[in-house]
């Protein structure tokens, strides 16, 4: 039986002073990261909850009269500022590397503001060149940790081990991708390569998503019209390409601002500055999805709730996430999209026009579902 009982990471990574433990303070609306303006202020990593915001529950709380509204969540984890040279030791590399090994995903900070009064470790902003220095350092060490792992692999493939041989085969087709410059994830795999690769735990395997952290008077133009922002434009075409990755418009200082505001307040700071949003929400989403992650939805009188599972998961497995006991004995699962929920008004008119449907095991849960599972487990 499958359960998602362990809660998925991303790791916060970039270059020292680029705005990670600031953007690490704002999406789990917490303390725990110093943001100073010297490199290092972070070197034990930080773990925070982050909430995923969903629109899509106040509405269903609505209409049910729900006491309590409980949402998705994900991890996030603040890692310590990366500099060159880090597969060889410079700065915390190696804390750093292990760090971000252990995490499921990489959300990636990049400066994209000019501000004279906070240090760049490099003297000057340019946020392609920072990607490409992080890029690099996890290619470096994945070289090495690859050719460790060849020649041992060698020895048993000498010896008729053909999972060894599997693997050399493998090694020998990243070797010369990495050694081209080309992240792990970008090279072109069968199915049986793929689930192969995946236990290397590479570095530059990682799933990964940009985070643009512009200055606040540049945030409403920015996220309107991403292009027209010079830094914001050069890296979505760069991570385009080499990565083929997403890269979204965020300011964590504006974000750090709005935590320490009421909902009402911070909406209207946010008018004023002329965006509806810092862009960190869109981020949030953006990495839960990034992790191979869902959400259904249940809704009563007690609460209206989201709950995580990997998309393709099938009704049993959905069911599961709730209890063990409701996979176990799963028999159906009544189903209404949130569409058709929200437009029917009630799960009473939304039985009567036929909406409301019931599914058996090899139903693949939706993004959206609103789900009632029917389970026995008296035997």
């Amino acid at each position: 039986m499958y359960t998602l009982s362990v809660m998925l990471q991303a790791g916060i990574v970039g270059l020292p002073n680029v705005g990670k433990s600031t953007l690490f303070n704002a999406v789990t609306r917490s303390r725990k990261a110093e943001a100073a303006n010297y490199p290092f202020c972070t070197i034990e990593p930080n773990v925070g909850m982050v909430e995923v915001p969903d629109a899509r529950l106040a509405v269903l709380s609505e209409l049910s009269k729900s006491e309590r509204i409980v949402p998705a969540a994900i991890e996030f984890v603040d890692i310590a500022g990366l500099v060159k040279g880090a597969a060889e030791g410079a700065g915390l590399g190696n804390k750093f590397l292990s760090n971000i090994r252990e995490t499921d995903a990489i959300v990636e900070v990049v400066r994209c503001f000019d501000n004279d009064d906070i240090i760049h470790e490099l003297g000057s902003v340019d946020p392609v060149r920072d990607i490409g220095i992080i890029n690099d350092e996890l290619i470096l060490a994945d070289l090495a940790a690859m050719e460790k792992r060849r020649e041992s692999r060698i020895k048993r493939a000498r010896g008729g081990d053909k999972e060894a041989r599997a693997e050399v085969d493998l090694i020998e087709k990243i070797l010369p991708h990495l050694d081209a410059g080309r992240p792990a994830i970008t090279l072109g795999l069968s199915e049986d390569e793929g689930r192969l690769l995946h236990g290397f735990h590479l570095l530059s395997d990682k799933k990964i998503i940009f985070a643009c952290n512009v200055s606040e008077d540049e945030l409403a133009g920015a996220v309107k019209e991403p292009d027209s922002h010079p830094h914001v434009s050069a890296v979505r075409r760069y991570v385009a390409a080499s990565h083929n990755a997403e890269a979204i418009v965020i300011s964590a200082r504006i974000e750090e601002e709005l935590a320490e505001l009421s909902p009402e307040d911070a909406r209207e700071f946010l008018r004023e500055l002329g965006a509806e949003d810092s862009g960190v929400s869109d981020l949030i989403r953006a990495v839960y999805r990034l992790l191979g992650l869902r959400t259904y939805l249940t809704t009563g009188t007690k609460e209206t709730k989201a709950w995580t599972i990997p998309a393709g998961a099938k009704a049993p497995q959905a069911a599961g996430v709730i209890h063990t006991d409701f996979e176990r004995g799963f028999i159906a699962a009544q189903v209404v999209s949130y569409e058709d929920l929200v437009a029917c008004g009630s799960l009473t008119r939304a039985r009567e026009q036929a909406k409301l449907r019931i599914e058996g095991k090899d139903y693949v849960v939706q993004d959206g579902d609103v789900i009632e599972f029917r389970f026995n487990v008296s035997k």
